[in-house]
C-alpha cells in the first residue's frame, strides 16, 4: 500500500500557486502531475484562455462513475498591506493553514484529489472516478465548468453523480450539505429623461422620480413566501448612480442595479418579464424611458433528497459526528452547471473566512474532509 496523500500538504502546494482569476498560476499543473502518477487520464480542456482540467480513472462510459468538481482560481487579494500573513505563503500556525484560497476552495480540491488518489491506488473500484477542476469559478464562469461539461458531452464522458467541494458549513464542520441553490440574476436599469435647469423643472424630464418610484415598487413587492426546500426569494437594490456634480441641473440619465436571488417558484425569464412590465408602467405618461439589461447567472435547482444526499450525509455523520442539514441557502456555485449533467450536491469546509483578508482553513477540518470523501467513495462503490 502506497503512502497516503496528505491533503494539507497538497493544499499548501496549491495555495503557493498565485491563481487569481484568470491566471492558472501552476495549480492545475500540480494536480495533473499528482493524478497522472496515480493512473488518471488527464486532459487540459482550456477554452478562450481559461484553464481547466479533466481527469478520469477507469474506463470511459462506465455506468458507475463518481465525480468531484471544484476550482483552483481565487479572488483578488484586495490591499496586500492588509494581510498579516503572506497571501500565497501557505503558513501553518494556530492549527490553521493561511493564504488566499485556503478556504475557498483549494483545501476542498486537495481533499477530494487526495481521497481519489488513495482510493484508486489502494482499492481500485469496479467503476470510474472523474475529477473536473476549473480556473474560472470566481470569474465570468463562461469557459470553466461549462467548457468541461461541453467537452465531456462531445467525448462521450459522463458522471453518474457528483460532489462539488465548495465550503458549505456555516460554523461547524459537517453541519450542512447543499442540495440545491437559488437562482441569481442582476438587472441594470437606465432611466433616460431630459436635462434642464432645476429652477425650471417643467422644461426638463427628470428621470430620478420615475426611477426611484420604480425601484421602490420592486423593493416593496413580496416575491413569495418560500417553498419546501427554499427560503423566500429576495430582491436587493445594490446601487443608484447619477453622477451629477451640479445642484442646479436636472440630469438626463440615472442608473441603478438590483440583484434577485430566487427560488423554484420563478425562472430567470419570468422575473425578467416582471421587471419589464413594471418598467413600462413606470415610464407611462412620464416621457422617461427605462431601459433594462438583465444578466441571469443561474437558475434555481434542487437535487431532491434521496440516494446521493443520503450517501453524503451518512459519510459526514460517520466522520464528523454531526447529522448534516440539507440546505439550499447561500450564493451560486458551479453546481448550477453540473446539475444539467447528473445529480449533484455540495459538501465542504466551514466557510467563515472565504474571500476575506487572512483567509484560512482549519487543518483538522481538511483531514476530516478527505476522510468524508474517502468514505463516500468506499460506500458508493461497495
Amino acid at each position: 500500500m502506497t503512502e497516503p496523500v496528505c491533503p494539507v500538504d497538497l493544499t499548501a502546494e496549491l495555495i503557493r500557486c498565485p491563481s487569481v482569476t484568470p491566471e492558472e498560476g501552476g495549480a492545475l499543473v500540480v494536480l495533473e502531475a499528482l493524478l497522472s502518477d496515480a493512473g488518471f487520464d488527464c486532459t487540459r480542456v482550456d477554452r478562450n484562455g481559461t484553464p481547466n482540467l479533466f481527469a478520469r480513472w477507469g474506463s470511459k462510459g462506465n455506468p458507475r462513475t463518481f465525480g468531484f468538481n471544484g476550482h483552483t482560481d481565487v479572488v483578488p487579494l484586495g490591499n496586500p498591506d492588509d494581510w498579516t500573513r503572506a497571501p500565497f505563503g501557505a503558513e501553518r500556525a494556530e492549527g490553521r493553514i493561511w493564504g488566499r484560497g485556503a478556504c475557498d476552495m483549494k483545501s476542498g480540491v486537495a481533499a477530494f484529489a487526495a481521497a481519489a488518489v488513495d482510493f484508486v491506488r489502494n482499492t481500485p473500484p469496479d467503476g470510474a472516478v472523474i475529477l473536473t477542476i476549473t480556473g474560472d469559478e470566481e470569474g465570468p464562469g463562461r469557459d470553466g465548468t461549462i467548457a468541461i461539461l461541453d467537452w465531456m458531452a462531445a467525448q462521450g464522458e459522463a458522471m453518474s453523480a457528483c460532489i462539488v467541494g465548495e465550503p458549505t458549513c456555516p460554523e461547524t464542520m459537517g453541519e450542512m450539505i447543499k442540495i440545491g441553490r437559488r437562482g441569481s440574476m442582476t438587472a441594470h436599469v437606465t432611466a433616460r429623461g431630459k436635462q434642464g435647469h432645476a429652477a425650471y423643472p417643467h422644461r426638463a424630464r427628470n428621470p430620478l422620480p420615475v426611477l426611484v418610484g420604480y425601484l421602490d415598487r420592486l423593493a416593496q413587492h413580496e416575491l413569495d413566501k418560500g417553498t419546501e426546500h427554499f427560503d423566500p426569494s429576495t430582491l436587493a437594490l445594490t446601487t443608484i448612480d447619477v453622477g451629477n456634480p451640479a445642484s442646479n441641473v436636472i440630469p438626463a440619465t440615472a442608473r441603478a442595479t438590483l440583484n434577485i436571488r430566487f427560488n423554484d417558484l420563478h425562472s430567470g425569464a419570468s422575473l425578467s418579464e416582471w421587471l419589464k412590465v413594471e418598467a413600462k408602467k413606470a415610464s407611462k405618461d412620464s416621457g422617461v424611458l427605462l431601459d433594462l439589461e438583465v444578466h441571469i447567472s443561474g437558475e434555481s435547482f434542487l437535487t431532491p433528497p434521496g440516494p446521493l444526499s443520503d450517501l453524503v450525509a451518512s459519510a459526514v455523520q460517520a466522520e464528523c459526528g454531526v447529522a448534516p442539514v440539507l440546505s439550499t441557502s447561500g450564493g451560486t456555485s458551479d453546481a448550477r452547471f453540473v446539475k444539467d449533467h447528473c445529480p449533484v450536491v455540495e459538501f465542504g469546509l466551514v466557510g467563515t473566512s472565504m474571500h476575506q483578508v487572512d483567509e484560512f482553513a482549519e487543518i483538522e477540518q481538511i483531514h476530516q474532509l478527505k476522510a468524508v470523501y474517502s468514505r463516500i467513495l468506499q460506500d458508493y462503490f461497495t
